[in-house]
């Protein structure tokens, strides 16, 4: 049994829905928290509906905000219910991403999954392991989970774009090379950026980068 996820919605900008950006926010935040960024993107992707959901259960260090999982090193879960809450967690990802499908009337190479944190995590474990490939994968300052099961597990493989800050407090810099090597080995296309003098967040240039890869993925013309 899944459980159904909430949160935002941006409709596309033209009225017209041709491709759809699901933001997966971090741990202890909500779906508002990226909603908005459709605002800088949406002028360049006018045909595009912005999705955000907040992810299923309520965060153990910030009750005001949700969690896909507890981490055991910050909140004192045990190994084992991280894992289970992980897992029923992308169970709900996967559901919420087929009714996603249905509902907007895009096919799975119309959508990108658009992650920060723990939801880059979320985002680099589901796609590769979904049926269909979606059209691409933006993982903002994340971490690959499970790297070594990659290879056996694997479905498809929608192409990657890996941003991290060079200063990043929470996930190690050293995440995004760690998930790029896994990635690559596994047959992905993968792309990165290093946001400099930029801790656990998103600046400026890593979603200039980020906007390019999506209108590139998705076929967006430059005019």
């Amino acid at each position: 049994m899944t459980r159904a996820l909430t949160g935002g919605r941006r409709a596309a900008a033209s009225g017209t829905t041709e491709s759809v950006v699901v933001l997966l926010h971090g741990y202890g935040a909500d779906g508002q928290d990226l909603l908005g960024l459709a605002d800088p993107l949406a002028p360049h992707m006018p045909d595009t509906v912005f999705l955000a959901p907040n992810a299923p259960e309520a965060c153990v260090n910030n009750p005001m905000g949700y969690q896909w999982f507890p981490i055991p090193w910050l909140d004192g879960s045990s190994e084992e219910a991280a894992e289970v809450s992980m897992r029923q967690s992308i169970a709900d990802l996967n559901a919420y991403l087929d009714e996603v499908l249905e509902t907007e009337g895009v096919t799975p190479d119309r959508l990108v999954l658009f992650g920060f944190s723990q939801g880059t995590m979320m985002s680099l474990h589901v796609a590769p392991r979904r049926a269909d490939p979606v059209a691409g994968v933006v993982g903002f300052s994340g971490r690959l989970l499970q790297p070594e099961a990659l290879a056996d597990e694997v479905v498809s493989k929608p192409p990657v774009l890996l941003v991290h800050g060079d200063q990043d407090e929470m996930v190690p810099p050293q995440s995004l090379p760690e998930a790029g090597n896994a990635l690559t080995q596994a047959g992905f296309e993968v792309y990165a950026h290093v946001m400099k003098g930029t801790g656990h967040g998103i600046a400026p240039d890593g979603l200039s980068v980020a906007l390019a890869f999506m209108r590139d993925k998705l076929g967006i013309d430059a005019g």
